[in-house]
């Protein structure tokens, strides 16, 4: 089996053809059915969006409030210990690095073109209760836009994440949607069912892009209406806006992850945070300060009522326009950053990973929309500038545009903001691109740059024949019905997450409870403790330690796997010269499988050891350790020394765990572990390389 991580050639494939073409037929489709009728298109698009409103808003709000509870009862559980990876897993970002990546998922186009429009709509006219243009409607004005994009789109997010990382690193499996599903539908994943979720995780994210994408140009020609009078609003020029900075998103395809997408974030979220802080600091800095506590603490006071407020009993287009256009928006978008937040977080616990995601953003998003909101509320209300609501009303895209006018260096705040936009553009368009190519490939990351570019310039193309069709409206409907399948596939995901961690909880009490207590401390008894004092003072070197796994691991697993075989146990011995590793694994069918395995692993050596030896750098200032390495991770003891009967007795000591584990649990988890050779290949290298504290 080929390597997913491998760079392929520029133009060698990975595509999934039973996933790319449907995907790619649908879109082509819907692109030559809008072009040639763009009217009956636009008309379409409207009644699907009053259907799915009129009967599904109920089950998008019980989603995202199933999502939200989810992923806080598995943080706060016993099972919010366990890593997203093997055991021994250290995460691969510093905390402050991780953190400032959370904080570059959470920038966006959204905070740009809702920052202002969405407090000032809701203060002139409140959806429900308060009367327009009052401190009331002010603040339940910050409340909705508090509550919009507060934990319930992080729960979104994190839900997505949280099921690609656990699935992936933990158990191996594809990063992909469809690997949520194995512990419901097992080995279908790989077949068409599989393939379906795919197909619709590649939808909804294209939609979600391009809704992105319209929202975007719809600002970008706004602000440069308002710099420059000559050119005018329309959507040819927001076709031609998409046209050519697809042509830019190009360049960043071509430059590759680190030197495009990761160079882009980087200084979006400079200019965003100096952007802020710029209003911050002009504007009502002790009000903003003020508002921003209250507005938090009256969030988090009616976060329940909020939750399930359908507007039941006065019905409006306003839940369809707003709340459930932002969820569905979010629910279509949730594959790519979801997927992002996930190969960023190998080797957080579960319960790291869901604080960091929903209390990062979400505390910086209610900070962005405390500068922003609040900035207007106070120049509306307290300086008399009451025609910011009516410009408002009459473009939502030129609203912070509008606001920039009434604060110093507008002109130059104006023109960094158009630049911060079509950065945003840039980054969103070539990181889904990669995204949806991923998902296309079968979970593959490491794809040709001609794939991600066709998907790059089929997410421009979509949004501008979204915008022929209707502008805004047009997105919003695709936004809200594109995210309806995949709602579904998200509740499966978690309920298939739930079994795996409930199966997880079984092993760890089989760990815990099994009778034939483990040798952690072997070799004891009486007769030899001064062999056990040698080895807790000894520190190998790397060609001992090689020598003892070769001459005395390798022969006693031989012997342990004959044995089994002879039991009918299927067993497979193997040996990885090159990493100097050994392992023993028994695979039945519709079992998770056994492994047992000693690797080494580099550790700094202690400055108490050996204190007349060289310590300068050319000197070998590492020892090495044969550690056991089971199928749910490293367990952290050496067996460096033991002998063949003990180390047999350490091999039966946790293969009886290992039965006492399936005797134990209800309905055995039968990972697939197709991509098995390959993970522990990877794992090997790291834990060959990594250093101990």
């Amino acid at each position: 089996m080929s390597d997913p991580q491998a760079r392929p050639s520029r133009w060698q494939t990975t595509i999934l053809w039973p996933v790319f073409i449907p995907a790619v037929l649908f879109a082509t489709l819907l692109v030559v059915g809008t072009i040639s009728r763009p009217e009956l298109a636009s008309e379409a698009f409207a009644s699907m969006l009053a259907y799915i409103t009129a009967n599904f808003g109920w089950f998008y709000m019980l989603a995202v409030s199933l999502f939200l509870m989810f992923v806080v009862l598995v943080a706060c559980s016993k099972w919010g210990r366990i890593k997203l990876g093997p055991d021994h897993a250290e995460p691969q970002y510093s905390f402050p690095a991780w953190f400032a990546m959370l904080f570059s998922a959470g920038y966006g186009i959204a905070l740009l073109f809702f920052g202002v429009a969405e407090p000032v709509l809701h203060y002139a006219d409140p959806p429900e209760g308060a009367q327009g243009q009052t401190l009331d409607a002010a603040r339940q004005a910050m409340q909705i836009a508090f509550f919009h994009w507060g934990f319930h789109i992080w729960a979104i997010y994190g839900l997505v994440g949280l099921v690609l990382a656990y699935f992936s690193f933990r158990h191996g499996l594809p990063l992909a949607i469809r690997s949520a599903l194995y512990p419901l539908i097992g080995d279908r994943i790989y077949g068409p069912i599989g393939h379906a979720v795919d197909i619709f995780a590649i939808l909804g994210t294209l939609f979600g892009i391009a809704t992105t994408l319209g929202l975007s140009v719809a600002q970008m020609n706004a602000g440069m209406n308002y710099l420059w009078n000559d050119i005018p609003v329309s959507t040819g020029v927001q076709i031609a806006c998409i046209a050519v900075i697809t042509t830019m998103t190009m360049g960043s395809v071509v430059a590759g992850m680190d030197k495009g997408i990761k160079t882009l974030a980087i200084l979006n979220m400079v200019i965003a945070t100096a952007l802020m802080l710029f209003v911050f600091l002009v504007g009502p800095t002790i009000f903003i300060l003020e508002t921003f506590l209250e507005n938090t603490g009256r969030y988090l006071n009616n976060i329940v009522e909020r939750t399930f407020n359908l507007q039941a009993y006065s019905r409006s287009d306003w839940i369809g326009n707003w709340t459930l256009f932002i969820f569905g928006w979010t629910i279509a978008w949730a594959p790519f950053v979801g997927l992002f937040i996930a190969k960023i977080s190998r080797g957080r616990t579960i319960r790291q990973f869901v604080f960091g995601v929903m209390l990062v953003p979400t505390l910086f998003t209610f900070f962005w929309f405390s500068v922003f909101g609040d900035t207007a509320l106070h120049l509306i209300i307290n300086e008399g500038y009451t025609s910011l609501i009516g410009e408002v009303k009459a473009d939502n895209a030129i609203a912070l545009f509008k606001l920039f006018e009434l604060l110093p260096l507008t002109s130059i705040v104006s023109g960094i903001t158009i630049l911060l936009i079509a950065l945003f553009f840039v980054t969103s368009a070539d990181s889904g691109a990669l995204v949806v190519d991923s998902l296309a490939s079968g979970g593959v990351m490491n794809t040709p740059v001609w794939q991600r570019a066709f998907w790059a310039i089929l997410s421009g193309t979509l949004a501008s024949v979204l915008l022929l069709a209707g502008g805004l409206k047009a997105l919003q409907s695709m936004a809200i019905a594109s995210a309806l399948p995949f709602a579904i596939i998200m509740l499966l995901s978690a309920l298939g997450m739930w079994r795996a961690l409930v199966i997880e909880g079984h092993r760890e009490t089989s760990m815990r409870y099994s009778q034939q207590a483990g040798r952690y401390c072997a070799p004891n008894g009486p007769t030899l403790w001064k062999k056990r004092l040698a080895g807790i003072v000894n520190f190998p070197r790397k060609d001992e330690v090689e020598h003892f796994v070769r001459r005395t691991v390798l022969p006693s697993m031989i012997r342990v796997g004959k044995g089994l075989e002879e039991q009918g146990w299927p067993a497979r011995v193997s040996y990885d010269d090159d990493l100097g590793r050994a392992w023993l694994e028994v695979v039945k069918p519709e079992q998770l499988d056994f492994l047992y395995e000693i690797r080494l692993r580099e550790y700094a050596r202690p400055s108490f050891a050996y204190p007349q030896m060289d310590r300068s750098e050319e000197a070998d200032e590492h020892y090495y350790r044969a550690e056991v390495f089971l199928r749910r991770g490293g367990q952290s003891y050496d067996i460096y020394g033991y002998d063949k009967a003990e180390i047999i007795s350490d091999i039966l000591d946790q293969f009886e765990k290992y039965l006492h584990f399936l005797h134990i649990s209800p309905g055995n988890l039968p990972w697939n572990m197709a991509e098995h050779d390959e993970m522990l290949q990877q794992e090997g290298g790291e834990g060959a390389s990594e250093k101990g504290s």
